[in-house]
């Protein structure tokens, strides 16, 4: 796989790898792949400000939620701890 740097519109087919910066614009989204809680990784330094998707809410209830990393823990996006 390559690697370079552009000034202007850029598009993939497979996704990108490394930190994304300036503003997005156009018909853009993001997409996330859903897992189940028991799959998040041990919320660390590393992957702190990561936001995942998850599938069963915490408690196995088939319902989506979004959660982000603070370094110590996994909270929801309103910041409620993920039980």
């Amino acid at each position: 796989m390559a690697r370079t740097t552009f000034s202007g519109p850029v598009a993939s087919d497979n996704g990108f790898i490394g930190a994304v910066t300036g503003n997005v614009t156009g018909a853009s989204f993001v997409g996330l792949t859903a897992v189940a809680t028991a799959s998040l990784p041990t919320a660390s330094a590393a992957n702190a400000g990561q936001v995942r998707l998850i599938n069963d809410n915490g408690a196995g209830n088939n319902e989506y939620c979004l959660v982000i990393s603070t370094g110590s823990a996994w909270v929801t996006a309103i910041g409620a701890a993920l039980s």
